[in-house]
């Protein structure tokens, strides 16, 4: 850090603060303002070694904290990251000033800079296995010594704002801090699920490590601007009305495109910038689980599917718990189309990760509680520590995506007809299950199946999103093997019950014709019949 002769004034005006305490009750915000006043003072003429004005450097990260909806505590510590700096007895002054809480985390913020000599020395070192594993032990190393992942949060923030300030420096002094990005921090951001500062690290330091290449992406992308987006908007219209004709509320969006993921898909697949299903893309935000799938079923009759390019991460979550439906589809005019279906809560949860289990949550009262009180913290510290440390003796031991799956979706699988409908089944269905899920005749009459257009057994187990469609015969009725659970023909009740009751109703039926055959054998023996 350093001081220069002069460093232009930040502004203080309502409107920046208005935006660091954004959504805090009065009193917080109120402290909020209070430590940016405080630092104003402190700061005064300081810059940063990268050049940046340390006051500026210090709003943007309070402002970037009130993007992720975080606490109080958290953006005031955002704002005062820098004291040990410039304060003597800083823990003290700050306790006295802003309370214990703030205090420990900007000390955390502080503890942190001790591994800033190892990172910067990773970033000049040649890319490969090494590497790799290298930045993987720092990335743990970094989460292991903190006692609060807030602090983490606000380091992410910090690097977020540092490569915004660098699109004014020289490539040299910048080189160095986008490789560590890429290593270091874009890395641990995705970990901790928050894509909003993910995206953002990636896009900058691509942009600082190959400009070349980014600017021949970002030109590609501006040629099409205006073809790509009347497309877009044709494509929401399109969906919007369908969903609506199946009784499914739900938002439709043009996806923002990123030019690092793009980069990364046209590298990882061999593909041609044109053939990138994502650069034209929506996202539909649903209520529910249930209507998720059917909106999937909607986009699929809508437009013609993609082999092989969909994928259920609601069931099957990433392990930064990141969860969605994507599907690319033919869409309108014959091009590529990639779909993201998930609730408005996955998504606030994609969006802030991690992040999100610190902001302010209204708890039906029209105030807001800070999800950091005492009677909270211990045991929220414990979870977060228990699934984002990553030390190994936790790795092995804890499956946190595996806690979290355990709810309702366990015990339910959602399948489409081909009409599009969505059935919700128990988890472990077959078609079998399917076929008299829909009718009982059907059921009776079923005699193969296709999943997704191929053909497969009658106790094929169903995963969700798939498209069932039952082979049925003109007569007969069911296997007596499907009542053999060992062969796992049939998993709910209700398809087990149609079946022993149509044998129950064809035994009875033969045991009625036999008992009529011995009755009319008798008669005729007595010359009884006529």
């Amino acid at each position: 850090m350093g001081t220069a002769a002069q460093v232009a004034p930040v502004d203080l005006a309502e409107p920046m603060l208005d935006s660091i305490a954004a959504g805090l009750p009065e009193a917080d915000a109120a402290r909020v303002r209070r430590a940016c006043e405080f630092a104003l003072s402190m700061y005064a003429d300081k810059l940063l070694g990268t050049g940046e004005p340390a006051l500026e450097h210090a709003l943007g990260v309070a402002a970037s904290l009130a993007a992720l909806r975080l606490d109080a505590e958290t953006r005031i510590a955002g704002v005062l990251f820098a004291a040990p700096q410039y304060l003597d007895h800083s823990q003290d002054k700050l306790t006295a000033a802003f309370g214990p809480a703030v205090a420990d985390l900007v000390a955390g913020i502080a503890k942190l800079t001790r591994l800033r000599v190892v990172t910067r020395a990773l970033a000049g070192q040649e890319s490969g296995a090494a590497h790799s594993s290298q930045a993987e032990v720092l990335r743990k190393m970094l989460l292991a010594m903190v006692e609060d992942i807030r602090v983490v949060l606000v380091r992410l923030a910090s690097r977020t704002q540092t490569l915004r300030f660098m699109s004014r420096s020289p490539d040299a002094l910048r080189r160095p801090y986008a490789q560590e990005t890429l290593d270091i921090y874009a890395p641990l951001a995705n970990r901790l699920g928050i894509w909003q500062l993910k995206w953002e690290l990636e896009d900058y330091a691509f942009r600082y490590l190959e400009p070349e290449l980014y600017k021949k992406i970002a030109s590609m992308l501006d040629e099409k601007r205006v073809e790509r987006e009347s497309f877009i908007a044709g494509a929401v219209a399109a969906l919007e009305a369908e969903l609506r004709l199946a009784g499914i509320r739900a938002e439709v969006l043009g996806r923002p495109k990123h030019i690092y993921s793009i980069y990364n898909k046209m590298r990882g697949k061999s593909l041609d910038f044109s053939e990138l299903y994502d650069v034209r893309a929506l996202r539909v935000l649903a209520d529910s689980v249930k209507d998720c799938y059917t909106a999937l079923g909607v986009v699929h009759n809508l437009w013609t599917p993609i082999p092989k390019e969909f994928d259920d991460y609601i069931s099957r979550p990433k392990s930064n718990d990141y969860r969605s439906l994507h599907t690319a589809v033919v869409g309108p005019d014959g091009r590529a189309l990639e779909v993201q279906i998930r609730t408005h809560d996955m998504h606030r949860h994609a969006e802030l990760g991690v992040a999100a289990h610190w902001r302010y949550k209204e708890a039906g009262t029209g105030r807001a509680a800070p999800v950091s009180k005492p009677d909270r913290f211990d045991e929220k510290m414990a979870w977060l520590r228990q699934v984002l440390a990553w030390r190994d003796d936790v790795v092995e031991s804890v499956n946190w995506v595996e806690q979290l799956k355990q709810t309702a979706l366990d015990e339910t699988v959602y399948v489409l007809t081909p009409q599009g409908r969505v059935l919700d089944l128990p988890q472990g269905s077959t078609p079998v299950d399917f076929a008299y899920h829909l009718h009982t005749d059907l059921g009776h009459h079923c005699r193969g199946a296709k999943v997704d257009g191929a053909m497969v057994p009658l106790n094929y187990k169903l995963a969700n999103g798939q498209r069932v469609e039952i082979i049925a015969a003109k007569s007969g009725g069911p296997s007596r093997d499907w009542m053999n659970p060992a062969l796992g023909y049939i998993q709910s009740s209700r398809a087990r019950s149609k079946v022993r009751q149509w044998f129950n109703t064809q035994a009875l039926a033969e045991t009625v014709a036999q008992g009529r055959a011995m009755v009319e054998r008798e008669l005729q023996r007595e010359g009884m019949t006529g």
